[in-house]
């Protein structure tokens, strides 16, 4: 049976400030847990009902199982999955990032969470296996992160840094991208197969101070010409049309 002190220290890890001071991430989810556990990140603890099952769980990982009741109290979802794993937080440097031959996302200050998850699992979709962010993006191990990124963050790196320090020291030696509603037509501008790809956040866009780093402007034009008023795309639609646009060429 799980103890209260338990159930508040794991339920404290859906606030940022818990997580980072315990190290570990929560992922819930038969499908999330599963990849997780074939994945090299390191599962410190695990807590399923009697509905789960994984015969290949062969990890030193302290595991208990806990009733229905339990697991809805531990769970940060309205219908709890049958399984909760607490993982290590993955430490990445970016001094490990090629940036001459990979192609990178750079997210400056995107905030919502299920935007950053979907960003993330596209990302793995196009083969990027990085991702930089702003200290001011949203955290990619919150719950509504992970799960919505659907396994990506077991194999995507993301990387908080300063950002516009960051793309200094890149400038000049390989393109860095951004998106803008002045910049070129995404689908006739001149693009590599290498660089780094800056997308800003979902009300302000790129920040002026990131924003004098980018070497080339690109844009999605839109082809409603008829219609009085179209609403800007989300960012992580934004982000599927560019990674698409650059993997074609």
């Amino acid at each position: 049976m799980l103890s209260k002190n338990a159930i508040k220290r794991i339920s404290s890890l859906r606030i940022r400030k818990y997580r980072e001071e315990s190290g570990v991430f929560v992922a819930e989810g038969c499908r999330l847990v599963d990849e997780i556990l074939t994945s090299e990140l390191e599962v410190k603890e695990l807590y399923h009902t009697s509905e789960w099952k994984n015969s290949g769980l062969t990890r030193n990982t302290y595991i208990e199982m806990v009733s229905v009741d339990e697991m809805k109290k531990i769970s940060g979802q309205s219908s709890p999955t049958p399984v909760l794993a607490i993982v290590s937080t993955p430490k990445y440097s970016i001094l490990n990032i090629n940036f001459a031959t990979e192609l990178v996302l750079a997210l400056d200050t995107v905030q919502d969470p299920g935007n950053l998850g979907t960003i993330i699992r596209l990302a793995d979709w196009f083969g990027i296996n990085s991702v930089i962010c702003s200290n001011g993006t949203a955290d990619a191990f919150s719950p509504k992160v992970v799960q919505s990124s659907m396994g990506a963050i077991t194999r995507v790196k993301v990387i908080y840094c300063d950002l516009p320090s960051e793309l200094a020291k890149h400038t000049g030696t390989i393109p860095v991208y951004g998106a803008f509603m002045e910049g070129n037509n995404i689908y006739t501008a001149n693009l590599s197969q290498t660089g780094i790809v800056v997308m800003g956040n979902e009300g302000n866009g790129i920040s002026p101070a990131v924003a004098q780093l980018v070497t080339q402007k690109i844009h999605i034009p839109t082809y409603a010409n008829n219609r009085t008023s179209v609403e800007s795309l989300n960012v992580a639609m934004a982000t599927a049309i560019i990674c698409s646009e650059f993997r074609r060429r």
